[in-house]
């Protein structure tokens, strides 16, 4: 108070909260995250159906594909989404258990905060759990040869059970496998190779693997030949064609002859376009924008193949596969921007079909193409596709892997115990706390199995006296050991979901107080601001 005024150092437009407010607030934001994704965890879990503004329904249990659909606006939310997007980018899977998890360590923080203990002992005792997990999880983990095919096609079954696909897992594995091990150089898997398309009709069994790139496009002239020997190929992304002005504009013709001269010089500019593919010693022009007919029939008559408004992501894989330059200035391109395949050839029926690039010069590169009888199906098979591919990768290039059905979380849970013991201050309670979150995870697939939660958890640690890779099996109810039922998990995937949900706790419960900005219009906004204001315009000071 200064002169029985009060004063304000924060301005009281914003909405703001403090101490365990704030905690509170945001630990209940993701819990509520968490507890929309955790029916779908495990083999049996449920599925979600997603309805745009649109109406397209999307019906799946990906944790990854729910939570990038949700319109979240929380902000302590959106950091668990955000764990889930990371976690998508970095190993492919695992998302749906990074949530849980992470919502299971803020419900057991919460806990401990109520019963006196400070934040930053809680985040302090979280590190020392994480690191301890990951160390546990190294020492359990086991050895999967480059050349193991089978072990790759175990980890991407395990990835897709419980997916609406998990009937086709084996091909979806297969297919997987084979794009991953095809596109592999010196240990590493690049996915960016891996082109993949859908195509509604037929049978999920008719899915093929294509070594080479596969686009849905066709070249514009149907009696042009099926087969290019040697293609030097242009991608070009920009319109092939008559550009529009970008004001409207008249034009006055006022004889035949000027009208005649008009059109001349229209198809000047077009072929002097297609001049330039021609001169850069193309015989194969990919458009990722439209194409005036008249330029393809100028290309088609001299052999060059042809075809407009390819996909820029498919442009993207061409260029990747072959070496090929994408030009956005036609005038620029030259020899040294075309890339090379062994052969292009066409499997065409009319207007439709498909292109395939095979041979590449610049990287091995692979097509899968999923087909279906409906789009549901094949959007379906692709997000399975997805994350098998994202496994195998994984698999392949760590070469380690761990058991599933809940045996590495009941492991890490257990030595994290142990380990609670040795420590003295309030971080060991922290420790247990994060083996009793991590347990969730297992509990919470027992439970979308129809299992008996806390039965199955007893059961389940009991038996890991003897055997540190028992698991789950939802299916019979029973616990076996996971290795030897071919339920395995790339050790990348556990790993990352212990740091990424520890730090993404870590965040939400170091935070004391929250600002949060009341929407203006753009009447409340000061004269001096606004963009329509002739004062704004004026020279003067500079504000900031």
């Amino acid at each position: 108070m200064a002169g029985g005024q009060p004063v304000f150092i924060v301005d009281p437009r914003k909405e703001q909260t403090k101490g365990k407010d704030t905690l509170s607030m945001n630990i209940a934001a993701a819990k509520a995250v968490a507890s929309i994704v955790k029916s779908t965890l495990g083999p049996r879990g449920m599925d979600k159906m997603l309805v745009n503004p649109l109406g397209d329904i999307t019906i799946t249990n990906d944790g990854a594909t729910i939570l990038k659909d949700m319109d979240i606006e929380h902000p302590a939310a959106k950091m668990v989404v955000e764990v889930a997007r990371s976690l998508e980018d970095s190993a492919g899977d695992g998302t749906t258990s990074s949530v849980v998890f992470t919502g299971a360590l803020l419900e057991k923080a919460e806990y401990l905060i109520e019963k006196g203990v400070h934040p930053t002992i809680v985040v302090k005792g979280y590190r020392l759990a994480a690191a301890n997990a990951v160390e546990v999880l190294e020492n359990m983990a086991v050895s999967v040869a480059e050349e193991d095919r089978e072990m790759l096609e175990k980890a991407a079954k395990t990835a897709i059970t419980g997916k609406a696909t998990q009937k086709y897992s084996t091909l979806v594995a297969k297919l997987a496998t084979d794009a991953i091990l095809t596109v592999q150089e010196r240990g590493i898997a690049d996915i960016k190779r891996i082109l993949i398309s859908k195509e509604v009709g037929g049978r999920i069994e008719d899915s093929e693997f294509v070594e080479g790139v596969a686009i849905d496009k066709v070249a514009l002239d149907r009696n042009f030949p099926l087969k290019v020997e040697s293609a030097n190929i242009a991608l070009i992304d920009t319109p092939m064609e008559v550009g529009k002005t970008a004001n409207k504009a008249k034009l006055q013709v006022t004889s035949i002859e000027q009208m005649d001269l008009f059109v001349k010089e229209e198809e000047k500019g077009l072929f002097d376009m297609a001049d330039y593919v021609i001169k850069s010693g193309a015989n194969a022009v990919f458009c990722g924008k439209g194409m005036d007919d008249k330029i393809a029939d100028y290309l088609q008559s001299r052999g060059i193949y042809a075809a407009r408004r390819v996909q820029a992501e498919a442009l993207q894989k061409i260029s990747n596969a072959t070496g090929a330059r994408i030009v956005r200035n036609i005038k620029e391109l030259e020899a040294k921007d075309l890339g090379h395949a062994g052969l292009l050839e066409q499997d065409r029926d009319g207007d439709q079909g498909k292109t395939y690039l095979r041979d590449c010069a610049a990287a091995k590169a692979v097509s899968i193409i999923i087909r279906g009888g409906t789009e549901h199906v094949v959007d379906n098979v692709g997000r399975a596709l997805d994350d098998a591919l994202w496994v195998v990768k994984s698999v392949f290039e760590d070469g380690k892997v761990v058991a599933g059905g809940g045996a590495s979380e009941i492991e890490v849970a257990l030595a994290l115990r142990a380990y609670a013991s040795g420590i003295s201050g309030r971080e060991q309670l922290a420790i247990q706390a994060f083996a009793d979150a991590i347990e969730e995870v297992p509990r919470t697939i027992a439970r979308n199995g129809g299992m008996d939660a806390i039965d199955s958890i007893l059961n389940l640690r009991a038996k890991h006296a003897e055997d540190k890779n028992a698991g789950f099996n939802v299916f019979t109810g029973d616990i076996e050991n996971m290795l030897e039922k071919g339920v395995i998990d790339p050790l990348r995937v556990k790993v990352n979901t212990i740091k990424s949900a520890s730090e993404a706790a870590e965040m939400v419960l170091r935070v004391d107080s929250m600002l949060k900005a009341q929407s203006q219009s753009i009447q409340d906004v000061k004269l001096e601001h606004r963009a329509d204001s002739y004062d704004a315009m004026a020279p003067g000071p500079t504000m900031f």
